[in-house]
C-alpha cells in the first residue's frame, strides 16, 4: 500500500546502478519522495534482494526480469535513466500493472557535440599535431608552422546521416553550416520526406566524405555496416558511430582500417567495456582510429536533465496516484 504523509506520497526508493550516472550528480532531490537506497551498482544475484521492498526502482541498465517483478510485490514504477527500455520486460510489467517510465532527448546535445569534437579531430589531425609540439619537434624546426600532416575543412564535403531522428536532424544541420552537403539514410525505410536527399545505403557510403551513425539497434540494423559494403567508402573517408555497437561490425572495419586509408571513430562497441581481444586495439595504424568509452550522451548537463527528467516522471506518478 501507498504510504501518505503530511508531505504527501512517502515512496521506498531504489538506485540500483548509480555509478552509471556519475559520482557527480547530487542525488539528494530523489529524498523528497521517501526513503532512498542508493547502490553505486548491482549485480544479477542482488537484484531480488534489493527491490523487495520497494516502491519505486530507478536503473539504468540493470536487467528487470518477469521473475523478478512477480517477487516485487510493492512494486510500483520503474524508472528507467536512459531512453532504451529493453532491460525491463515490459509485457510483465503492463500485466502487474507496474507503471515504466524512461527519458528522452536529455543526451541530443551531448552526442551531437561528441560527433563534432570527434570528427574535427580527426579532420584537424589534432593528436598529430599536439604531440608535434610537445615532443619538442615543431621547436626543432625551422618554419613558423608545421605542415608535415595535411588536414582538411568540412566545407564542400559531403556528410551523411545514418538514422534521422532527433540527433540525425541536428548533426545535419550544424554539418551544414559547416558547409557540407547533406545525405542521410533511413534504416527503417519510413523516414524519407525531410530537408535532405535520401540516398539507399550503397550510395551514401560510395559518396559520403563523412558518414555519422545514429540510428538505434535492432533487426533493422544490426550488422549494418560490414565486410561486404565497406570496400564502398572512399579512401580517406570518416565513418563516425554514436549510435549502437552492434551497428558496426568491428572486425571487419579493423581489417578495412589495416587494408587503406580510412578514418574511424567509436563512442559504443558491440561489447562494454572493450575486450582486450578485440582486433581494434591491435591495429597496424593506430592512428586511423579514434575511440571514446560509451561517453557521448554523458555531458554533465546531459545528465542533470537525466536526473530531471526521473524526478518529473515520479512527480507525475504520484500526482495520478494522489488523483
Amino acid at each position: 500500500m501507498i504510504r501518505e504523509t503530511k508531505k504527501g506520497l512517502r515512496m521506498n526508493i531504489v538506485i540500483l546502478d548509480s555509478k552509471t550516472l556519475g559520482e557527480d550528480l547530487d542525488l539528494t532531490p530523489l529524498r523528497e519522495f521517501g526513503e532512498l537506497s542508493n547502490f553505486q551498482t548491482t549485480s544479477e544475484e542482488e537484484i531480488e534482494g534489493r527491490i523487495i521492498d520497494a516502491d519505486i526502482i530507478i536503473t539504468n541498465k540493470v536487467v528487470i526480469t518477469k521473475e523478478l517483478m512477480e517477487k516485487a510485490k510493492k512494486l510500483k514504477l520503474i524508472c528507467i535513466a536512459a531512453t532504451g527500455t529493453n532491460n525491463v520486460d515490459l509485457e510483465t510489467a503492463q500485466a502487474l500493472k507496474i507503471v515504466v517510465k524512461n527519458v528522452t532527448g536529455y543526451s541530443t546535445k551531448s552526442v551531437v557535440q561528441h560527433t563534432f569534437t570527434m570528427t574535427l579531430n580527426l579532420m584537424g589531425r589534432i593528436a598529430y599535431y599536439d604531440e608535434r609540439v610537445k615532443n619538442g619537434t615543431w621547436s626543432k624546426g625551422e618554419l613558423f608552422t608545421d605542415l608535415s600532416q595535411p588536414f582538411n575543412e568540412i566545407a564542400g564535403k559531403t556528410w551523411g546521416v545514418i538514422g534521422l531522428g532527433a540527433i540525425g536532424k541536428e548533426v545535419a544541420h550544424i554539418a551544414e553550416a559547416f558547409g557540407a552537403t547533406v545525405n542521410y539514410y533511413s534504416t527503417s525505410g519510413q523516414n524519407k520526406i525531410n530537408d535532405y536527399h535520401h540516398a539507399n545505403l550503397d550510395d551514401l557510403l560510395k559518396n559520403s566524405d563523412i558518414i555519422s551513425i545514429h540510428a538505434p539497434l535492432n533487426e533493422q540494423t544490426q550488422n549494418l555496416i560490414n565486410g561486404s559494403n565497406l570496400p564502398y567508402l572512399k579512401d580517406k573517408a570518416i565513418l563516425l558511430n554514436l549510435g549502437r555497437g552492434g551497428i558496426v561490425n568491428e572486425e571487419e572495419v579493423a581489417k578495412e582500417l589495416n587494408k587503406r586509408e580510412i578514418y574511424v571513430a567509436l563512442d559504443v562497441c558491440e561489447i562494454e567495456p572493450i575486450l582486450e581481444s578485440n582486433p581494434l586495439l591491435k591495429l597496424e595504424h593506430p592512428e586511423r582510429l579514434l575511440m571514446s568509452p560509451h561517453i557521448a550522451w554523458a555531458s554533465i548537463e546531459a545528465r542533470q536533465r537525466l536526473l530531471v527528467g526521473i524526478i518529473e516522471n515520479i512527480k507525475t506518478f504520484l500526482t495520478q496516484k494522489i488523483i
